[in-house]
């Protein structure tokens, strides 16, 4: 937003100037530019970019959601909301960093991107946090905003899905929280024209239910399920605007091959997918307050 004033004409015949300071007498703020790549530019480098660009929208600690993210929009709509994102270029949370970050990543078609969900318990209440896992050449990392440094940005450098898992424990256990959930989604479908939804829990792992080795075989068994899934390129193509008269979107409250499987390939790790369509999570509760 710019804040300048413009100064009425001087009686000298001299035109109107714009002030350089702001109505506050603060400096204006530059607002960030949306990362541009280079055919040659590698994945890590562009992530780092990714990360540095969500960094620089700052976190929100408003406590207003400056944008409304209905998890159950097709993918083509959170796209067109990231779009405004970069426009608008406010302080995001990170439910708005991981819709950013798939929209900044469609273009790296090499690139993996799942949703990471946290429940971590501090001082009697709950709290909830979310990345954007990404997996590139066998190697995981994660995307995202956080009031912790250590809560977001993980470059790929981790060999498998646990390790990077086992390191977010490990952040949150040096912020004086206990991880209780880790709820993993499948990898994001890289077409912005997409009418298919996120799948943002295919994996609930409730650690309370879960010896410390069979936490880490479900992990592992999630990364072994995203990689036959992308290996066999299971489904049908990614039904997108160009095909709406053949395909539609699923309507309220009916299955979909995309997002929904059958009860027998949930993982038994103690929760079901809520049976409530409507059910929204309550997006304030995706916040560290440590």
């Amino acid at each position: 937003m710019n804040l300048g004033v413009t100064q009425p004409p001087h009686t000298s015949g001299e035109g109107p100037r714009t002030c350089s300071v702001s109505l506050l007498g603060l400096a204006e703020i530059p607002i960030p530019s949306v990362p541009a790549f280079q055919p040659s530019t590698p994945i890590p480098e562009r992530l780092e970019a990714v990360q540095r660009y969500i960094r620089e929208l700052q976190y929100n600690h408003t406590g207003t959601q400056f944008f409304e993210i209905k998890k159950s929009r097709p993918l083509t709509g959170l796209m067109d909301l990231a779009k405004e994102m970069t426009k608008e270029a406010l302080p995001i949370k990170c439910l708005e960093a991981v819709i950013l970050g798939i929209y900044l990543t469609n273009n790296m078609t090499t690139l993996d991107r799942f949703p990471i969900s946290f429940k971590t318990h501090f001082s009697g209440n709950y709290f909830r946090h979310i990345v954007l896992g990404v997996n590139f050449g066998g190697r995981y990392g994660a995307l995202g905003i956080s009031r912790r440094e250590e809560l977001m940005y993980k470059a790929p450098v981790f060999r498998t899905l646990s390790e990077l898992i086992f390191d977010f424990e490990e952040a949150y256990r040096r912020c004086w929280h206990t991880l209780k959930k880790v709820k993993l989604g499948h990898c994001v479908s890289h077409d912005p024209h997409s009418v298919e939804q996120i799948e943002w829990k295919h994996s609930i792992l409730d650690l309370d239910k879960l010896t410390r080795e069979d936490f880490r075989k479900e992990l592992e068994r999630h990364a072994r399920d995203m990689r036959l899934k992308i290996g066999k390129g299971t489904g049908p193509p990614s039904p997108t605007k160009d095909r709406k008269k053949d395909v539609s979107s699923p309507q309220r409250g009916q299955a979909s091959p995309h997002r929904r499987n059958s009860r027998g390939d949930r993982r038994p790790s103690g929760e079901k997918k809520p049976a409530d369509s409507k059910a929204m999570p309550d997006l304030n509760g995706y916040q560290i307050r440590v």
